[in-house]
């Protein structure tokens, strides 16, 4: 089996270097292994929370923060173009990238485009807020789902409005500068080498860090990873 921090870190590199995913064959020649230790490997993975495959093959879909397949969060700079999953994922693509970077999407995924700008490590879109409907306790549950409803607005009007017309519960809202300062650290170990996933307490205590409360928020602590 290969390390989850070594693969992990191996496959974000290489996304953030292609713009792309490494299939099976090119993993296993990176790490110079077999394909069925590679394939072991990335099912333990998934399990792990690491990365979510296709649900027919074994084939990267989503490493957060990055998507594979499109979503209505595009990342660029100089270096090339990725796919965020949500908001919260975006942001986090943008502090591992650790450059200047522009995030463009939609209010609500369906309204006015917008463009978010980060310029030396600073967020100039301070007007707008991230709704986050699912609760973090059930994340996990369609991680899919999840993050395709962690959307940017410019107030809670639009959300009540959004919320309505695609019957989805009203969640919890911040503020996009507080969500981009959370991003820099929940993402902040990614490429380490001996990446771990955060526990539940440990997740807890950043959420508590950063005043991400209330039932959204809130997480039955255990040793088990998030």
């Amino acid at each position: 089996m290969i390390d989850n921090g070594k693969l992990h870190g191996e496959i974000l590199k290489y996304i953030i270097k292609f713009g792309y995913a490494p299939d099976c064959e090119e993993i296993s020649r990176i790490f110079g292994c077999a394909r069925d230790v590679t394939v072991k490997s990335l099912i333990s993975l998934q399990e792990y929370h690491g990365v979510v495959l296709h649900p027919n093959e074994v084939k990267i879909w989503v490493i957060h923060p990055f998507s594979l397949a499109p979503t209505n969060f595009v990342l660029s700079s100089k270096r090339g173009i990725w796919w965020g999953n949500c908001a919260w994922c975006s942001m986090g693509a943008a502090a591992i990238l650790n450059e200047d970077v522009t995030i463009t999407t939609n209010i609500g995924a369906h309204e006015e485009q917008v463009v978010l700008t980060i310029s030396n490590g600073k967020l100039a879109n301070d007007d707008l807020y991230v709704h986050f409907p699912i609760s973090m306790k059930k994340a996990w549950d369609n991680v899919i789902f999840t993050c395709s409803n962690m959307l940017v607005f410019r107030n809670e009007m639009q959300i009540d409005e959004w919320t309505k017309r695609h019957n989805i519960a009203k969640g919890d809202i911040q503020p996009i500068q507080k969500i981009w300062n959370f991003s820099k650290v929940w993402y902040g170990n990614h490429l380490k080498p001996d990446w771990k996933k955060w526990t539940t307490k440990e997740a807890k205590e950043i959420f508590e860090k950063f005043e991400l409360k209330g039932n959204i928020w809130d997480l039955d602590v255990s040793g088990a990873r998030f």
